[in-house]
């Protein structure tokens, strides 16, 4: 699952054309007025270093034709699950809490697709570990979030070696907490993604032992609840918000000095480690198409296969392209 080639922005725009573009929802609520739009106030769950701090940077917050109520999360998972669950409307995630909530039979649905760097999607070890290569993990303690994208890595990268699983011992842990057990040497090795892993190589002197290049996918999704899309005003609002942070995106693309400082000031990283996090290219805008729901389709199978999920997950149903063809314009 490489990374699409370079595409200019102007092809991204004008791609996904045709059937893969159809709403895979049979009834989409027509749009409100003005008048109901200002009423609505939309969900947004947000992880660190996120959306809220995209938006603003870009300028995309100013003009809102309804209120936003924002919403932290730790990691993807359980932003998923307040998704489901309807606490949020929406959220960005990466490329595999849409694939185990999908499992969990989540009422959510991926509405629109960004791709990025999987350079910083990476396995990280302390200053003066032994462990040289992928192999060396056998028997060794990785501290990882459940779920996660750096879950998804970790099946990967370890896949690559001849690994599974189950020859490595998965600690599962929230970022926050892996990061000081990481440094008390409690986990031999951390499978995380950026911020973290420019943190971790900037602050703790932490060496990469390998990254998503040539395995990872590098997809985010904004992930939607079925019940929000279903009602007229916040799916007005949504359709207006995944349009706002695709702006945000594609700006990010061309202003990282300027995203790289506004992601210092909104979660207090050093401005280092976001110049870090963001030099190696932001997230831009991709057709969610069925090159992206394939890729995530042999992630899916990945895990089912690694006895990781249950069953066979058909990631296809938790898709719904209703956006898409505006996304695409523009």
């Amino acid at each position: 699952m490489l990374l699409r080639k370079a595409i200019p922005v102007l092809a991204l725009l004008l791609a996904a054309c045709g059937t893969a573009n159809e709403p895979t929802t049979s009834s989409v609520p027509k749009p409100v007025s003005a008048a109901e739009l200002a009423r609505v106030t939309l969900k947004v769950g947000d992880q660190k270093g996120g959306s809220k701090a995209l938006l603003t940077a870009a300028g995309q917050l100013g003009d809102l034709p309804y209120k936003i109520e924002w919403a932290t999360f730790t990691s993807g998972p359980p932003l998923l699950e307040a998704v489901s669950a309807g606490g949020v409307d929406i959220g960005r995630v990466g490329n595999t809490p849409p694939i185990f909530a999908a499992a969990a039979n989540a009422k959510i649905a991926a509405v629109s697709s960004s791709q990025g760097s999987v350079a910083g999607d990476a396995i990280l070890v302390p200053p003066g570990s032994p462990l040289r290569s992928v192999k060396d993990l056998r028997g060794k303690s990785v501290g990882v979030a459940k779920g996660s994208s750096a879950h998804g890595q970790i099946l990967l990268t370890l896949r690559r070696a001849g690994l599974s699983t189950r020859d490595v011992k998965l600690t599962f842990l929230q970022p926050a907490d892996a990061f000081g057990a990481f440094n008390q040497r409690e986990i031999d090795a951390w499978a995380v993604w950026d911020p973290y892993t420019s943190q971790a190589v900037l602050e703790s002197d932490a060496r990469v032992l390998d990254d998503g290049q040539g395995t990872a996918n590098g997809y985010t999704f904004l992930v939607a609840g079925t019940t929000s899309l279903s009602d007229a005003g916040v799916n007005s609002a949504i359709h207006d918000y995944v349009l706002r942070h695709a702006k945000a995106e594609r700006w990010s693309v061309t202003h990282q000095e300027e995203w790289a400082q506004a992601w210092a000031k909104e979660t207090g990283l050093s401005v280092e480690v976001t110049r870090a996090a963001t030099a190696s290219g932001p997230d831009a805008p991709v057709p969610l198409d069925d090159e992206v729901i394939g890729s995530e389709q042999e992630l899916a199978d990945a895990f089912s296969e690694d006895g990781v999920l249950p069953g066979h997950v058909d990631f296809a149903k938790f898709v719904d392209r209703r956006y898409v063809n505006d996304l695409n314009k523009g």
